[in-house]
């Protein structure tokens, strides 16, 4: 299975995302466990730290890919949150 291991975290004062593919969620075959309080900009979708980003990093490590978490800068109000929700 081919994964890109490196994600990119979104954050802002409120709750924090990582952005990971669509496709992604299917090949580890966890979409339908993605919660509404995701978002989804494209083929991208941003797992909410509290549980989602949580089921992909665990999916990852049953299939021995370690993910790369990359934290950008905070944002004040991320944009993540204007997004059309997962589902």
């Amino acid at each position: 299975m081919k994964i890109n291991p490196n994600k990119k975290f979104h954050s802002d004062p409120g709750q924090g995302w990582l952005a990971v593919k669509e496709a992604d969620l299917d090949k580890l075959g966890i979409s339908d466990n993605i919660t509404e309080f995701s978002f989804k900009n494209g083929k991208t979708v941003y797992l909410e730290e509290d549980c989602d980003a949580g089921t992909f990093i665990n999916a990852c490590k049953e299939h021995n890919i370690k993910v790369n978490v990359i934290e950008l800068e905070p944002k004040t109000y991320s944009p993540v949150r204007y997004y059309e929700r997962f589902r």
